[in-house]
């Protein structure tokens, strides 16, 4: 029988291709099938609307029916039918995480009592001491209408607040903060996933209602804070502020300049826990036994000790998870140690991209909101990576002779693993955080080897040893290391140049460019030349990126007019955490007093009238018969005036920021931009209606 695949200008040709291409896949198919996970999960989120009960049997009855063909084409092309299944399946299980996770949001300003147990202490940007309650109570609010935590942040002082205990105080509430400018970071999904239902302060003395309450969660919060506060008193100043931080997660006593001068030189990571500290700390252990076992050449030589090593690694990574708070973060990377070990265990490769892939699903099917963040996606990034970067130096091992072998192939490791992670999330960090430390690969090859080496073994070390009161010389030890970090990070943090800012770009240039890169890792040979046209429409989206020529904030509290030389801010004080958002996202570093001082908005931009209040407003009412005013206020404007435009407390609690543009000529909104979703004030006043 003549095979068709081989006749020219046969109709089945292509198809037979297809499916030889695809069964090619044969033992690659789990990093697509991360990535089709991903996307559905990332299609989700992009939604203008909540999907309705309808469109959720319907997509599952899909993702069945796309299972039920990829198994009956399981020796042809059946697998692309598996990954559109896949894509379904990870859009619907978005949909039940934001389900389950609904509770009550304050859809009004509160001001009154408030109680509740604290279950989280930190502090807030500006350095507050800042308490997430939870089985709150407040006056006037019906119990179904509470939210299920709140956040508050202290200023009037009181008790010390530990975890546990059940406090009383008086603070102002409203709902979380929907974000600084249309398509910016979105607050209001991150606390729907947090279940925060309300943020606020209080400067009223903080009062105790009852006392700490005992149970496994509590006693662990209080041995970390025992442990931070071990850890300060033996280790003196900033020293022990980061050993803290690094042990316990708890980052609340680090001074501002000294977190400053690691962002600058690019070693703020070293700060988070994440992979990096449970793999420093995995590793460890992981070879302190191994090797010790090695010490033994009967047991070497008779038994699976690399097995052995990774089942005492992962109770470690288990406890060191519940020691750092347990942070989606940290959970990320516990998860990612975990199926490591665990491949180690089962005899198979530790390291490679199908071990990344199924680390990407665990977390993404447990929490599927991580995707938005740049913690998931920086680590998965910088992780594939490395993976692809040491893959490809195996392969050359011959040709390169010796280099990898011995001290120069740690140094060569060394380098490369610094190379290739800051490479691969410095697009990732930029955009994110619209900053770009230019000799940040220079302070990791300084910073991040003696991390790894003294710093995180001592500490573990010292913590093993504290109970038999020897954990002295350890800390010590690690206090020195700690120090040398901090030289090094104000040493790159002060060369001429080392910080660029970047302006943000348009939204769509970040998703399109987490698909090239996901794509790029999982393709081989001529897919990667493809997977690369993505990465470059990213980057060309990126150049040709515009930012808003006239911001407003949600609470009308702060206007942003471009001008020749910047964004001029109507305000030199107050708002600045809008003021500081909207800089940065211009790609500029100024000060908000000295973006007040920009003089000459760019032509074509309305007139402004801002105002802080009732003052001033009658009188640009009577401005407005003028015609092309926007009359800016954070109150309510009772009266109506035709001619101009007014964004007041009314409107912008329905519109949310603003954002204008010259060149279109178009208003818009954050309410626009953030869709019909549980999160948003729009949903809920629909709900109420």
């Amino acid at each position: 029988m003549e095979d068709r695949a081989a006749v020219p200008g046969s109709r089945a040709a292509p198809l037979d291709r297809l499916a030889v291409a695809v069964q090619a896949l044969r033992g690659r198919r789990l990093p697509w099938v991360a990535v089709a996970w991903g996307t559905g999960v990332g299609l989700y989120f992009a939604l203008p609307v909540e999907p309705t009960g309808s469109q959720v049997a319907g997509a599952s009855v899909a993702a069945l029916a796309l299972l039920t063909l990829a198994w009956l084409g399981r020796f042809g092309a059946g697998f692309l039918a598996g990954l559109l299944a896949v894509a379904l399946l990870g859009g619907l299980a978005a949909t039940a995480r934001t389900a389950m996770v609904a509770g009550p949001v304050l859809d009004f300003r509160y001001y009154g009592a408030v109680e509740g147990r604290i279950v989280q202490v930190d502090r807030s940007s500006s350095g507050a001491t800042r308490i997430t309650l939870d089985r709150v109570r407040l006056d006037r609010v019906a119990p179904e209408d509470i939210p299920r935590r709140v956040r508050v942040s202290l200023h009037g002082g009181g008790i010390a607040p530990e975890p546990g205990l059940r406090v009383m105080t008086t603070a102002h509430l409203s709902a979380p903060n929907g974000p600084v400018e249309p398509g910016g970071f979105d607050f209001q999904r991150h606390a729907w996933f947090l279940q925060l239902g309300a943020i606020g302060y209080g400067r009223i003395p903080l009062l105790e209602a009852a006392p700490a309450e005992t149970g496994p969660a509590i006693l662990l919060q209080q041995a970390r804070r025992e442990i931070a506060a071990g850890l300060r008193e033996r280790m003196p100043g900033v020293r022990g502020d980061v050993a803290a931080a690094l042990t316990t997660g708890d980052r609340s006593g680090l001074p501002e300049d000294a977190v400053e001068d690691l962002r600058r030189a690019n070693l703020a990571h070293l700060l988070a826990i994440s992979g990096l500290h449970v793999g420093l700390v995995v590793g460890f252990v992981f070879w302190a036994v191994r090797g010790g076992l090695a010490l033994w050449p009967r047991v070497a030589l008779r038994y699976p000790i690399r097995a052995w090593a990774a089942a005492v690694a992962i109770p470690v990574a288990a406890a060191y998870l519940l020691l750092s708070g347990a942070t989606v973060a940290t959970q990320r990377a516990f998860v990612m140690a975990l199926v490591m070990l665990i491949a180690i265990l089962a005899g198979r490769r530790a390291v490679s991209l199908r071990s990344v892939a199924i680390a990407a699903l665990i977390v993404l099917a447990w929490r599927p909101e991580s995707l938005t963040g740049p913690g998931f996606q920086m680590s998965f990034a910088a992780t594939a990576a490395l993976v692809l970067a040491f893959r490809a130096l195996a392969d050359r091992r011959d040709a390169m002779g010796g280099w990898l072998r011995g001290w120069r192939g740690a140094i060569l490791s060394l380098f490369v693993s610094s190379l290739v992670a800051g490479l691969a999330t410095a697009p990732i960090a930029a955009i994110h955080f619209n900053r770009v430390a230019q000799f940040g690969l220079l302070a990791n090859l300084l910073a991040v080897p003696l991390m790894g080496t003294l710093v995180m073994p001592l500490l573990f070390v010292g913590l093993l040893l504290w109970p038999l009161g020897l954990e002295a010389g350890p800390l010590w030890l690690a206090g020195q290391g700690i120090a040398y970090i901090l030289r090094v990070a104000e040493w790159v943090g002060d060369l001429p140049g080392s910080v660029s800012h970047v302006a943000a770009p348009d939204p769509w240039v970040l998703p399109v460019l987490g698909l090239g890169m996901s794509l790029f890792a999982c393709a081989q040979r001529w897919g990667r030349a493809v997977a690369i046209l993505p990465i470059v429409g990213a980057c060309v989206g990126w150049s040709l990126s515009t930012r808003p020529d006239l911001l407003i904030s949600g609470d009308g509290r702060l206007v942003g007019m471009m001008t020749e030389t910047g964004r001029r801010l109507s305000r030199e004080t107050g708002a600045a955490f809008v003021a500081e958002a909207w800089l940065e996202n211009d790609g500029d570093g100024a000060q908000q007093a000295v973006a007040a001082a920009r003089e000459t908005p760019l032509a074509g931009l309305p007139t402004i009238a801002a105002l802080r209040g009732k003052t001033g407003l009658d009188d640009a009412l009577v401005r407005c018969a003028a015609g092309g005013i926007w009359v800016v206020t954070p109150v309510r404007v009772a009266s109506e005036a035709t001619g101009c435009e007014i964004f007041d407390e009314a409107r912008l609690r329905e519109t949310g920021s603003i954002a204008f543009s010259v060149a279109t000529g178009r208003i818009e909104t954050s309410a626009e931009r953030q869709g019909l979703r549980p999160w948003t004030g729009a949903w809920r006043r629909i709900l109420a209606q």
